[in-house]
């Protein structure tokens, strides 16, 4: 089912509604038109033409956002050939896009959506100290062109033992955390400069050559986008972190294990953590301290925090387990509803659009049977921008 842009009305109604900012209404209607949300409350006119979807007994949310994922860069099943997650020939590749390697029909995609999971950040790998570009997407779609929400939304950085593994089996720099911080800096200069002498020099013809390494760092200098720092460890963390007040930048930290250490200071100083994934072994030295009670004891200190499932190596599909899982940990309800949509929506800039149910975003929206971190509760519709995702597409 679908409502296109004629001017035709969707209506759900008697479901209980969940906005995603912590509010909800017990028996209340959802109104969709053009893809956009019309209205949405416990006192809503339903329109005498609208095609009228009958919730009743059932939970309504915003669809959900997966803050971290590699979906579409390394497709399921397929080995080399459907991995385009890192470019290790370099370490430092600000210039590549995460949006030129996504395949938008790949299964990963398509299960992620009929899950409910209707937007994902989709991001190089962390091989790189500098990785590339990340993009937001919607989840379902043909053209990835067409499924932008934001791009670029941030530029992957790493710390801690991936670049140190890759680069120092090739001896090349860097093989220590050393060198992924010196690499980094000296990329910052850099960039600095070469934005210093495009914008000075008076005769065009004596400006630099276009660069796009520097392009890329020079847009989160002047803070069109904010650096998303892969920090497992404490140490990795307050590392990223001198760097990022070093050159004035804005920072994400993803992944973000050990955060829960530093809870009162990442509050305190309003940096936001990406965190997970969580589910699973703990199979890197840098992982060790990870606990699904880390989402909740960030939340309580006042940190900004969304749930990730770094697809592929835990699938996005099952966003609502790892919170569900937090929830069991000890985070509350509501915070673990906000990490999973508005929270990210935030952390991402894309809060406009989407993140919560309300009048002028986009219609992204899960029907549940029950409560949607009840894991017996099943996906009864998946919309996105009022069209309905087909369920057939789940694993």
């Amino acid at each position: 089912m679908s409502i296109s842009g004629d001017g035709a009305t969707l209506a759900i109604t008697g479901a209980k509604v969940l906005i995603g900012d912590g509010t909800s209404h017990a028996a209340g209607a959802l109104l969709v038109r053009n893809g956009q949300i019309a209205a949405v409350g416990a006192h809503v006119n339903v329109p005498a033409d609208a095609t009228v979807i009958d919730a009743r007994g059932k939970v309504v949310v915003p669809g959900f956002i997966d803050a971290h994922t590699h979906l579409g860069v390394h497709e399921e099943g397929i080995g080399r050939e459907g991995d385009d997650t890192n470019d290790m020939t370099d370490p430092v590749t600000p210039h590549l896009r995460a949006i030129d390697a996504i395949n938008p029909v790949e299964g990963g995609l398509r299960a992620t959506a009929a899950h409910g999971v209707s937007a994902a950040v989709i991001l190089p790998g962390s091989g790189n100290v500098v990785g590339g570009l990340g993009t937001l997407v919607k989840t379902w779609g043909t053209r990835v062109d067409d499924m932008v929400i934001r791009d670029p939304c941030g530029l992957k950085i790493a710390f801690g033992e991936n670049p140190k593994r890759v680069y120092g089996d090739k001896n090349k720099m860097p093989s220590t955390r050393m060198g992924t911080a010196a690499l980094l800096r000296e990329a910052f200069v850099k960039a600095r400069d070469y934005d210093r002498k495009m914008t000075t020099a008076e005769d065009p013809s004596k400006a630099p050559d276009r660069d796009l390494r520097q392009e890329s760092l020079v847009r989160v200098l002047r803070g069109e986008f904010p650096l998303l720092a892969h920090a497992h460890r404490a140490d990795d963390i307050y590392t990223a972190l001198r760097i990022a007040d070093e050159f004035g930048v804005g920072i994400v930290l993803e992944h973000a294990t050990e955060s829960h250490v530093m809870a009162d200071y990442l509050a305190a100083r309003g940096t936001p953590c990406v965190v997970g994934p969580t589910f699973g072994a703990r199979g890197k030295i840098e992982t060790q301290g990870k606990t699904f009670a880390t989402p909740g004891v960030l939340a309580r200190a006042g940190v900004k925090v969304a749930i990730c499932s770094d697809h592929p190596v835990t699938p996005s599909a099952h966003l609502r387990l790892y919170a569900a899982l937090a929830i069991r940990e000890g985070m509350g309800h509501d915070d673990a509803l906000r990490a999973v949509t508005i929270w990210p929506a935030e952390i991402s800039g894309v809060s406009d659009r989407v993140g919560s149910l309300a009048a002028g975003k986009d219609a992204d929206f899960t029907i549940y049977s029950g409560d949607p971190f009840d894991l017996t509760s099943i996906v009864v519709s998946a919309w996105q921008s009022g069209q309905q995702v087909p369920l057939n597409a789940q694993d």
